[in-house]
C-alpha cells in the first residue's frame, strides 16, 4: 500500500475478494482464472481517486479494461502512467483502454441529458458484452451509469453475469451524487464514506474513508 493511504483501504479489500470466491465456487475442479475487471475512469478527481483502489489490488484483477468518456482528456494519460509502474512490478500486466460518449456535460439541460445517456447506453452494451467483465468497479463519474446499466441489461438477459461496485465520492457528506443516486439501485455493493449515508441508505456499506 502507498504511504499515506487510509487504513479503511483493507477493509474494502475483501468485498472485491467476493468475485473471486463466487468463481472458485463455480470452477473447484478447475484453478481459479483472472477476474477481468473493468474500471470505469472519470475527468476532475474520480481518476485519481480510482487509480489508489487499483493500487491495493492484486494481479487476479487482470486484464484490467478501463472505459473513460471521449472527452475525457487526462485519464487516459494518467492510466497508463499508473499501468507503466504496475508492470514494473507485474509482467504479466494487462490492460485495455476504451471511450465512450460522455453522457451528460457539465450544466446541460436534464431534457438533452436523457437523450445523450440512452445514446451513450446504446454504445456502451456491444462494448460491455465484448469485454464481459466479471466486476465493474466505478466510483461516481457519469460515464459509469451507462456503463454499469448495459451490463445489468445483459445480466438480465442471461448472457453475462457481472458484480457491480460502487464506491461513493469522499465529497459525499450528506447526499449522493446524481450517479450514486440511479446506481444505488443496480449495483451489488454500493459503498459510502460518511455515516450520515448508510442512515439515509440502508443498502449502502460504511467503511470510513477508503480514499
Amino acid at each position: 500500500m502507498e504511504p499515506g493511504l487510509p487504513a479503511a483501504l483493507l477493509l474494502f479489500l475483501p468485498l472485491l475478494l467476493v468475485p473471486l470466491a463466487l468463481l472458485a465456487r463455480r470452477r473447484r475442479a478447475r484453478p481459479t482464472p483472472p477476474l477481468r475487471l473493468l474500471v470505469v475512469a472519470g475527468s476532475g478527481g474520480h481518476t485519481t481517486e480510482m487509480l489508489r483502489l487499483l493500487s491495493c489490488l492484486s494481479e487476479s484483477y487482470s486484464p484490467r479494461h478501463y472505459i473513460f468518456a471521449d472527452s475525457d482528456k487526462m485519464s487516459e494519460a494518467k492510466i497508463r502512467s499508473f499501468e507503466q509502474k504496475r508492470a514494473e512490478t507485474f509482467s504479466n500486466s494487462q490492460f485495455t483502454l476504451d471511450r465512450i460518449p460522455r453522457s451528460r456535460e457539465v450544466r446541460q439541460s436534464w431534457t438533452s441529458s436523457v437523450v445523450t445517456t440512452l445514446y451513450s447506453i446504446l454504445y456502451s452494451l456491444p462494448l460491455t458484452y465484448k469485454l464481459k467483465p466479471d466486476l465493474i468497479l466505478c466510483n461516481g463519474p457519469g460515464t459509469c451509469v451507462p456503463v454499469c446499466i448495459s451490463a445489468f441489461l445483459l445480466g438480465l438477459l442471461g448472457i453475462k453475469r457481472t458484480i457491480i461496485v460502487y464506491v461513493e465520492s469522499i465529497c459525499r457528506v450528506e447526499t449522493l451524487s446524481l450517479s450514486g443516486k440511479i446506481l444505488y439501485y443496480f449495483s451489488d455493493y454500493f459503498i459510502v464514506q460518511w455515516s450520515d449515508l448508510k442512515e439515509k441508505y440502508p443498502k449502502a456499506v460504511y467503511l470510513g474513508r477508503v480514499v
